[in-house]
């Protein structure tokens, strides 16, 4: 059984009654054993398995902890444990009591905003300070949404020293007419997802746990701790550690694990201080560092491993690229497997050097944070166009196939949409194919000078101008090709969307679908059109061959899509797994390229910290907009203690290119490396 492998410090912790508890879990000292083992003493005390709630920061931690789990009992028992991020067990839950949820990704909300913030002025306003750009405000509303709770977005941008005071009730109108379109069409965001399961959970006695696990816990923001408090539970388990707490940028609140004992009554803290991962001599230096910052609870890591072991070391380059490519020969020379190397970095633009000196010594290597298998444009596009057929009231989808149509931007697409949703009695499928007799679709626009608001008186123009390019005729008397901005390049793109959507709602396998996809005339000019893009010579010419090359392998990757759907059963299951979990769906091989982010809770033989040079890491940049050197700090903790046995510090005096010369980082001087 998992409890009999632990040590006293995890035993005691794992076993502890029902309550408040909170386990402070340093680097590499257990914390999913530690976790594992309670989720089964749990079990053995008799929980039922349903009563029992796993919340992780991925959905792979969870995977991996509950196959940990069915080790010991079977799977028709772990099956049954709810778990997953907070994000994806409050999709389940939500479908569970009745909720239908149309969740849409960050980037596609942007597009949303963009379309309203595009119809605002703000040149009546006097101030030096330019307007935030519509994805900009998208991200500072949702840090709003993470960092507070009970005050408006203006309160919250006021108490922060935000100095675009002229603009706030402009911003506050854009959200309001943003949550209003959202709630029209079911569109439903992360945060949105946190914020509906807690409401829900207020009027929902049904959805009640024994226990609540939370993995990383120093990483909760405040929207998601409310999740946790709001939940209906007999007991609470948090395991984290503030030394690890890497993400304020993101709104996590150090101060709700350093709170714990203060929030919840008669709460017990535990401690793990025995390290299983590094040598003594890795954990010395990250000691030596973290100890300069303030410590929430007592705590001094111990060593376990024994024997021989190297110093970390110090590698010092005249010139930045240098470093790149001695890092590189340096893990050609390597004995240890590619795969237990990682080459860590502050910043993403570090990557570039160490990756093209990597592949220029025929050195494989997959870079986390890169663009993956799913963000690449030709897959997202086919995903937006399976979306449009599930879901025909999905604008954002819409929106985004629409931006490879040639004179037709984000706003005028928008306008297409709701006038075939309006035409289809808010279904485009209708609005297409059996539309409304209705003579004018387009919306008609309020003025309002102080927030922005401008008419746009609105013409209609000639269908006739389109008569010669062929259309059906039933598609040629649809009143959204009377819009006046609409040219013949958009006018032929449309028709391809028709005639893509034409009989989809008989397609209900997602291979199938695919297929269709990938042998419409609608895909197939997107392709071309990437194709063209990926095959421009700096010259502006096109290159035939590349152009060829490239439409090869937009339609390779259409292939590898299908066979990755044909594990689901039904269209909407593949769409929901895309949705919430493509991020964690492309894996590569070689040499691991990682921010200190996407590195952490992962463990490597052999790890180089790259550019530690003052200013990139520290990061003095984000620093001075509203970081800190403590966060800094905890960064540098979280990348050296990725390491097993051996740990490489490297810094570089010079920048050739940029014309920058550098000190080393103050960490390395803590570190004990440099005086």
């Amino acid at each position: 059984m998992p409890l009999s492998r632990l040590n006293q410090e995890q035993l005691k912790a794992a076993t502890t009654d029902a309550g408040s508890n909170l386990i402070v879990a340093s680097a590499g000292t257990g914390k999913t054993s530690t976790i594992v083992a309670r989720i089964a003493y749990l079990l053995n005390e008799g929980v039922k398995p349903e009563h029992i709630l796993l919340l992780t920061f991925t959905n792979k931690a969870a995977s991996e902890m509950l196959e940990r789990v069915q080790r010991h009992f079977d799977k028709s028992i772990v099956d049954k444990i709810e778990s997953g991020t907070f994000h994806a067990v409050s999709y389940k839950l939500l479908r569970k009591i009745g909720r239908n949820i149309k969740l849409k990704t960050p980037k596609d909300l942007k597009i949303l905003l963009k379309t309203i913030h595009a119809k605002r002025r703000f040149d009546h306003i006097d101030s030096p300070i330019k307007p935030y750009l519509s994805s900009y405000l998208y991200d500072t509303f949702s840090l709003y949404q993470n960092s507070s709770l009970n005050c408006s977005f203006s309160q919250w941008l006021e108490e922060n020293g935000n100095e675009h005071g002229a603009y706030f009730d402009i911003y506050e109108d854009i959200f309001e007419e943003f949550k209003d379109l959202k709630k029209e069409y079911g569109y439903v965001d992360f945060n949105d997802l946190l914020i509906l399961m807690r409401d829900a959970l207020k009027n929902n006695h049904d959805i009640k746990f024994s226990e609540v696990l939370v993995d990383e816990y120093q990483d909760t923001n405040i929207l998601q701790n409310s999740l946790i408090d709001a939940f209906n539970k007999k007991s609470l388990f948090c395991v984290g550690d503030y030394d690890q707490s890497i993400y304020a940028f993101n709104g996590a609140d150090i101060e709700i694990i350093g709170s714990f004992k203060e929030r919840y009554e008669n709460a017990r803290v535990f401690k793990l201080n025995k390290n299983y991962r590094s040598t003594k001599k890795i954990l010395s230096l990250a000691n030596r560092v973290i100890k300069n910052n303030p410590r929430l609870y007592d705590k001094e890591l111990e060593v376990t491993r024994i024997g021989e072991c190297e110093a970390p070391k110090l590698l010092v380059y005249d010139e930045l690229f240098n470093q790149y490519s001695s890092i590189s020969s340096l893990i050609k020379q390597s004995t240890t497997p590619h795969e237990q190397i990682a080459v860590i970095f502050r910043n993403n633009a570090s990557a570039d050097g160490i990756e093209a000196t990597l592949r220029e010594l025929d050195i494989n290597c997959k870079r986390k944070g890169g663009v993956s298998f799913f963000d690449s444009r030709e897959v997202k596009a086919m995903i937006d166009m399976i979306s449009v057929v599930i879901n025909p009231k999905d604008m954002m989808s819409f929106i985004h196939i629409f931006e490879y149509a040639k004179g037709i931007g984000s706003a005028l697409s928008k306008e297409i949409f709701e006038a075939l949703f309006k035409l289809g009695s808010g279904d485009i499928y209708r609005g297409f194919f059996h539309p409304q007799e209705i003579s004018n679709p387009f919306k008609s626009r309020v003025k309002n000078y102080q927030l922005g608001l401008f008419d746009e008186n609105f013409e209609f123009g000639s269908v006739g101008r389109f008569y010669k390019l062929g259309f059906e005729e039933s598609f040629l008397s649809n009143p959204v090709l009377k819009h006046s901005r609409l040219s013949e390049d958009g006018a032929k793109f449309i028709y391809y969307f028709y005639k893509f959507l034409k009989n989809t709602t008989k397609i209900k396998n997602p291979k199938t679908l695919i297929s269709h996809v990938l042998s419409s005339e609608l895909f197939d000019s997107i392709a071309d059109l990437l194709a063209t893009q990926r095959g421009t010579k700096k010259d502006g010419s096109v290159d035939n061959e590349l152009k060829k090359a490239a439409k090869e392998r937009i339609y390779t990757k259409g292939y590898l899509l299908g066979d990755i759907s044909s594990n689901y059963s039904s269209n909407e299951r593949f769409l929901n797994a895309i949705t919430l979990g493509s991020g964690e769906m492309s894996e590569g091989e070689g040499v691991n390229l990682l921010s200190i982010h996407a590195s952490k809770g992962l463990e490597f033989t052999e790890v180089f910290v790259i550019d530690l040079m003052d200013g990139r890491f520290p990061n003095r940049k984000l620093m001075s907009k509203g970081g800190s050197l403590e966060e800094e700090r905890r960064l540098f903790y979280v990348a050296t203690t990725r390491a097993k046995d051996k740990l490489s510090l490297s810094y570089a005096k010079y920048d050739k290119i940029k014309k920058i010369s550098y000190i080393h980082s103050p960490f390395l001087s803590e570190a004990g490396l440099v005086s």
